[in-house]
């Protein structure tokens, strides 16, 4: 199957769905190739990226799972390869 390179932005709003969001991340660990998280105290909120090499169906069901987190935005970009 063929994969794509794409980074997720994604902002935690509600620290109590931290947990969840990384029982995601561990569900799909075999795609992540890194991922960085950045809290930002001053506003109470995490700013994370995870990049990927994964198929499209893939990276969609990760970031659908993670936008139905409650208090969490994710934004996708991909690579045209």
């Amino acid at each position: 199957m063929e994969t794509r390179v794409a980074v997720a932005a994604v902002i935690v709003e509600d620290p109590t769905s931290v947990a969840s969001l990384n029982d995601l991340l561990h569900q799909y660990s075999a795609y992540i190739i890194g991922r960085m998280g950045i809290p930002h105290k001053p506003k109470n909120i995490a700013v994370i990226s995870i990049a990927m090499d994964a198929p499209n169906d893939v990276i969609s069901a990760l970031t659908g799972k993670i936008g139905r987190l409650k208090g969490v935005t994710v934004k996708t970009a991909y690579s045209s390869l």
